[in-house]
């Protein structure tokens, strides 16, 4: 009996595999730095499952063999102050943008010495049976002091995968080495009339892009990078941010929830308990219209010179003013702190959420009745966000995710002190 058992828990437990790829890739140093782009080769290794069934959550871990850039020879690193996130591509039978992130966890780095990262991790859900690919893509390297900078690092070269894992479906409970082999040629034949009926509710036959299909109740966002202009009472700037969008059915609408990742400034003043306060219009396309304000409370507490700025998740409600699928991008975002507004517009925008959605009375199409009018640089990125459909994640172009978004600013005593914050929320 125990020899039967270990048996049948060798054939479901699928052994981890750890496979290396080396790729050539460009790190783009912080513009504080002043530094040119770094040309390098990046060496990871990537461990995932190397079977799984339909419906299983893995976890996929990403780790440095070696970074392509060094320290700069600027500063020495202290300890736990460098933690890495980045993107792995899944392609075959499903395909899907994993985001993975590192803790905060180094040995002290000198000038010039090698870049010690922690191993990053992430999970996919496997909705197909077949082979699916894992392919390391683009990662950033944040440094939380003196100061919150962010190194971007990307390709310049085809990656080849490091990892497969063969997914069977999931009906199978025992997982029978007898349906192990995917690639016989009957095999396809027969898959495709079994997927109809797992996901009779989808209408264009691609479940992957749309979580909402899988997850009704509560629907995860991609989380895109916006490159905001911000204007502020000290001047403009320019910064991009990590945005994600997430929602929770309620009723006939959803309550959505907006999260900012990045890295997080200490104040270099004090600031006193509800100061600091921040909305967004989030842009809706697809065919629903409008704009949804979501907001976050005002600090609940003083923060001192020092210490770091947390700026919390924005919460709204969405009711659909219109039936079909509905997007959801970063819109205008303001912070108001002390007295003064930073309002930052998207110069472009990315859908980070696509919703199957029901027409509610009072809902947002065609205007303002979810928080707004969709005009101005609002509308136009509901536009962009409305055309692109779900848009393609990696690196960006332009290969930025720079510090970090939201940038305010107040006089302080007799205008003697300016005070900037970057908002963002660890994780």
């Amino acid at each position: 009996m125990l020899g039967g058992a270990g048996l049948l828990l060798g054939v479901s437990a699928a052994p981890a595999q750890a496979a290396e790829v080396s790729y050539a890739t460009e790190c783009v140093p912080p513009p504080i730095s002043g530094l040119p782009p770094v040309q390098g080769t990046t060496t990871v290794a990537i461990t995932a499952p190397a079977r799984a069934k339909t419906g299983d959550e893995v976890e996929i871990v990403w780790t440095f063999v070696k970074a392509a850039s060094k320290n700069p020879d600027i500063l020495d690193l202290g300890e736990d102050t460098v933690q890495p996130t980045g993107t792995l591509k899944a392609a075959g039978a499903q395909t899907a943008d994993v985001v993975l992130r590192g803790p905060r966890e180094n040995p002290p780095i000198p000038k010039g010495g090698e870049m010690k990262l922690s191993a990053m991790k992430g999970t996919l859900k496997l909705t197909s049976p077949g082979e699916v690919t894992l392919t390391p893509d683009a990662y950033s390297i944040n440094v939380n002091k003196p100061i919150s900078t962010d190194t971007e690092c990307a390709p310049k070269e085809a990656v080849r995968p490091a990892a497969t894992i063969t997914v069977t479906d999931g009906g199978d409970p025992t997982d029978d080495p007898t349906d192990e082999p995917t690639d016989d040629p009957t095999g396809p034949t027969d898959e495709p009339t079994d997927e109809p009926t797992d996901e009779p509710t989808d209408p264009t036959g691609e479940p992957t892009p749309t979580p909402s299909e899988s997850t009704p109740d509560a629907v995860t966002g991609k989380e895109v990078r916006v490159p905001y202009a911000c204007k502020t009472p000290i001047g403009d700037k320019n910064a991009t941010s990590p945005v994600r969008i997430d929602a929770r059915r309620d009723g006939g609408g959803f309550a959505l929830t907006v999260r900012f990742r990045g890295s997080v400034m200490d104040s270099p003043a004090d600031i006193p308990e509800g100061s600091v306060k921040p909305s967004m219009q989030v842009v809706l396309g697809g065919a629903d219209r409008g704009t949804v304000r979501v907001e976050g409370p005002a600090n609940a507490e003083d923060i001192k010179a020092g210490d770091p700025i947390e700026i919390p998740d924005l919460t709204g409600t969405y009711r659909p003013g219109a039936s079909g699928r509905s997007t959801l991008s970063p819109g205008v975002l303001t912070v108001e702190a002390l007295g003064t507004t930073t309002t930052c517009t998207p110069e472009k925008s990315e859908v980070s959420l696509t919703l199957d959605t029901t027409q509610q009375e009072g809902g947002a199409s065609g205007g303002g009745s979810a928080g707004g009018t969709a005009g101005g640089a609002g509308a136009a990125a509901g536009d962009a966000a409305a055309a692109g459909g779900l848009a393609a994640t990696g690196a960006d172009d332009h290969g930025t995710l720079k510090a970090l978004g939201l940038v305010a600013g107040t006089a302080l005593l007799l205008g003697g002190a300016v005070f900037t914050f970057l908002p963002g929320r660890p994780r």
